[in-house]
């Protein structure tokens, strides 16, 4: 008799992605969720969810018109509570201000989804001089998710979410070297190596928030068709959608996945995990060096002006 070979831990992302999901049954009336890059993809599709189970909803977007847009699309179906702020994620001076506009307007703030997101094939800089890619897609959601801390123990019990990518396994990440200077830059390494940052630090935010009723869990959205990468060149874009799309999901199982791990009760004490959907996964393990995410940390609070 022939015995079936488990596959190893950091494989198994692999069995994963066809695994059933959990539902996301909770009601979210009265519960204040914050999520950025909400306009399009995942962000939408969760704002979109949450405000079906009754969640008062503050978009944290780049463009003030597709902003309105959607916030006229879900009080087209859903009467809801919806707020805006304006903010550009490759500038960390609006996104402290973004944070500052959060703790003057929400005096709670049940769940923070960090959503916004940047792939990118070639190398380009912030007007401050960092990677965009590093800063969109790790620095913004540590500032924005450091700044909210206290605001979120005051709403506690809460829940932060890192909306983070099995991109993580592309690794890249070298501390001597965010900002791609010293190597060739490839798309997938520096989307790599934010993800990985941004999962390192997770576990280091998962430790500071240990005791407090908040908590902090990072996942994978699902292999779903998205507007990340729209960024990049005619090439890209055509195969992306007339190749890559065909063989993913729609969005909106990763909208109820992120219903699920902000609202379960299952979940209310679980903190400092992975998970694929609503699969709790193993991640790559590089990205599970708490040595280099106590480095990293500190390299990102001195990025952020936080230290």
């Amino acid at each position: 008799m022939r015995m079936k070979r488990e596959l190893p831990d950091e494989l198994k992302f692999l069995v994963n992605r066809r695994l059933p999901q959990k539902p996301f049954e909770a009601s979210m009336a009265e519960k204040v969720c914050v999520i950025t890059g909400a306009t399009s993809g995942v962000g939408l599709e969760t704002a979109k969810c949450l405000a079906s189970h009754g969640a008062e909803l503050v978009l944290v977007c780049r463009n003030a018109e597709k902003t309105e847009k959607v916030i006229q699309e879900i009080r087209s179906k859903w009467d809801v509570p919806i707020k805006r702020i304006i903010a550009d994620f490759s500038d960390l001076d609006q996104v402290r201000q973004a944070a500052a506009t959060l703790i003057a307007q929400c005096p709670k703030i049940d769940v923070l989804i960090n959503c916004a997101g940047l792939h990118s094939t070639k190398r380009t800089e912030t007007k401050a001089g960092f990677e965009t890619v590093f800063c969109v897609n790790h620095l913004a959601s540590f500032l924005l998710t450091y700044l909210l801390l206290q605001r979120m123990k005051e709403s506690a019990p809460s829940r932060i979410i890192q909306v983070n990518s099995e991109g993580h396994r592309f690794n890249g990440l070298d501390p001597d070297d965010l900002d791609w200077k010293k190597r060739h830059y490839t798309g997938l390494r520096s989307y790599g190596a934010s993800k990985t940052a941004q999962l390192l630090t997770t576990w280091e935010f998962a430790g500071l928030l240990s005791g407090t009723g908040v908590t902090i869990n990072a996942m994978h959205p699902g292999d779903v068709k998205t507007h990340i990468g729209n960024n990049n060149g005619w090439l890209y874009r055509l195969f992306t959608r007339y190749i890559t799309r065909l063989f993913l999901k729609d969005p909106a199982i990763s909208g109820t996945a992120i219903g699920y791990l902000a609202s379960s009760p299952e979940l209310k004490d679980v903190s400092g995990r992975f998970f694929h959907l609503t699969n709790e996964e193993k991640p790559a393990t590089h990205a599970l060096d708490r040595s280099m995410g106590k480095r990293i940390w500190d390299i990102s609070m001195k990025l952020t002006g936080l230290s």
